[in-house]
């Protein structure tokens, strides 16, 4: 579990920033504007920040759901720990707005987020965290 403090760091790819159409699959068609933050699997496994395989499907605040914050102030809302790197895997791979894959492209628009720019994700409590371009 992360505790106070805890924090990780990425560069955003392409893929992060347009994740509804640029992406490697034909399960869906496109979906303009879904972004994510990706959880590199290090820290997944260090923070234990575990899908719904892990969580038996339900949402469990503090394992797969967060409350998050943006250091700005200007995003307010829940991210899901979702997907895995293979199969059945319980360590998450990405955040997402819970619900709502288009939510955290709201924020990246409002930081004119580019491919190479850098998130931290922060641990305020065990439950909380803020992210933040630097």
């Amino acid at each position: 579990m992360a505790n106070t403090g805890d924090s990780y760091v990425i560069t955003l790819k392409q893929s992060h920033l347009g994740w509804g159409t640029y992406r490697y699959t034909n399960t869906r068609g496109p979906v303009s504007g879904e972004r994510y933050i990706p959880i590199p699997a290090q820290y997944a496994r260090r923070y234990n920040i575990v899908n719904s395989n892990a969580t038996g499907g339900r949402d469990i605040l503090g394992q797969n759901i967060f409350n998050c914050t943006s250091a700005d102030g200007f995003f307010t809302g829940q991210l899901k720990a979702q997907g895995n790197n293979a199969a059945g895997g319980n360590y998450a791979k990405q955040f997402s707005v819970n619900n709502d894959l288009k939510a955290l492209g709201t924020w990246f628009a409002h930081i004119n987020a580019q491919v190479n720019d850098r998130i931290r994700v922060t641990w305020t409590s065990s439950t909380d965290i803020t992210i933040e371009k630097i």
